[in-house]
């Protein structure tokens, strides 16, 4: 089986047109169209339903795609070890997070160390982090919380207290600390449903019987700043994720109850990696 033509079947699917694909590989699209065209008599199959101008991954090219995802890393893990001898002198490691907080972190450690590795960062939610992951769109995972799947890899890096902020006219502004019972009625700031931080404070209030006032909820952290600006209730993050704001002042709850981890994930079948195993070596070298 030829890798280009592989590599031009993942093209196509990647970027959803022969055009697209083709300008990916800096390949014409009547060469590329060819490859894919050739793989498909070599196996008497139809991996592409044409619609006009779209195109549709058949069964068989839907089942073939995370098979060929597979072969291209494969493909790329072999080129980079002949390649660099053993030093890691180049590559590409692609990594996706929940946020920049501990990415950045980790990759400004890790770029000391290995500079002329490639390093590109994508930001979403969990669950759009997890699937990137398990479709090979990323290499590593940096996540809030512990993911119990047999089929991810996982280090642990680091632990943060969730603190809350509030804005200078609240009362608690001038106090360091608050009891976790004081929230009891007190209007508070949650963010989306699935919130590593929403779910650990869910937790532990549920634990201490005690019930604040659900004053909204919001979907993002810039948002929930400026609704703690604004008054509207008190805001709760990991200490690591506050930014530090004239307009707020940030409160510990008292004895630390509630706390987020943070780990890093890749597929379990890819541990072995040299590009993985040396971040996750680094992580773990400079991990808090």
């Amino acid at each position: 089986m030829s890798t280009a033509r592989i590599r031009a079947f993942l093209a196509v699917a990647r970027h959803g047109s022969f055009s697209a694909g083709a300008r990916a590989l800096g390949l014409s699209q009547p060469t590329l169209t060819t490859q894919v065209q050739q793989l498909e008599r070599q196996y008497n199959v139809e991996l592409f339903h044409r619609k006009g101008r779209r195109i549709e991954l058949s069964d068989v090219g839907q089942q073939l795609l995370p098979i060929a995802q597979r072969m291209a890393l494969l493909e790329l893990e072999a080129n980079n070890l002949l390649h660099d001898s053993g030093r890691l002198d180049s590559g590409q490691l692609k990594l996706g997070a929940v946020g920049p907080f501990h990415v950045i972190e980790m990759v400004d450690h890790y770029r000391q160390r290995y500079p002329r590795i490639d390093v590109s960062i994508r930001v979403g939610n969990s669950a759009q982090v997890l699937a990137d992951l398990e479709q090979y769109a990323t290499d590593i995972a940096v996540l809030a919380g512990r993911q119990d799947d047999p089929g991810l890899s996982a280090v642990h890096y680091a632990r943060h207290a969730i603190i809350l902020f509030t804005n200078l006219n609240h009362p608690f502004a001038e106090r360091e600390s608050v009891r976790l019972e004081e929230l009891e009625g007190q209007p508070l700031l949650q963010r989306e449903t699935g919130s590593t931080t929403r779910l650990a404070l869910e937790r532990a209030l549920a634990d201490a019987g005690v019930t604040p006032r659900k004053a909204m909820e919001i979907g993002s952290r810039e948002a929930l700043r400026e609704a703690v600006v604004r008054g509207i209730g008190i805001g709760a993050v990991s200490e690591a994720e506050f930014i530090a704001d004239p307009r707020l002042r940030a409160i510990r709850i008292e004895g630390e109850p509630v706390h987020t981890e943070t780990y890093l994930y890749c597929l379990a079948e890819r541990r072995s990696s040299r590009l993985i195993s040396s971040f996750f070596d680094i992580a773990q070298g400079e991990r808090v």
